[in-house]
């Protein structure tokens, strides 16, 4: 599965890469190609539909359809998106249970 939704990823950022400008049609197009990619991921649905919104959201920015590289700033922002949903890199890791949870323990 995992294999499967990197495959369409790279793909479709490859495609993105190739296209000397980037228009409202090649960002919408490649991200119908995402979307699906991720449902066929069994990404819920609720997650994959904001997720596409806020990179569609940003990709669609004048920075972005003005830039050298536009392909390559839309990769940028896919990650960017997919790091905050997974949690920012900043994010600490808390390894005490919560208080209402009593562990057990084997003797």
């Amino acid at each position: 599965m995992f294999s499967a939704l990197s495959d369409s990823l790279d793909k479709t950022f490859r495609n993105l890469r190739g296209v000397g400008k980037i228009s409202e049609k090649n960002i919408t197009d490649s991200l119908r190609e995402i979307r699906l990619a991720l449902l066929e991921a069994d990404v819920e649905f609720g997650v994959a539909k904001e997720f596409i919104a806020n990179v569609k959201e940003k990709a669609m920015g004048e920075d972005v359809i003005k830039s050298i590289k536009p392909g390559e700033q839309i990769v940028k922002i896919f990650n960017d998106e997919l790091t905050a949903l997974q949690g920012s890199d900043d994010a600490p890791l808390d390894l005490n249970p919560p208080p209402n949870i009593k562990l057990s323990r084997n003797k």
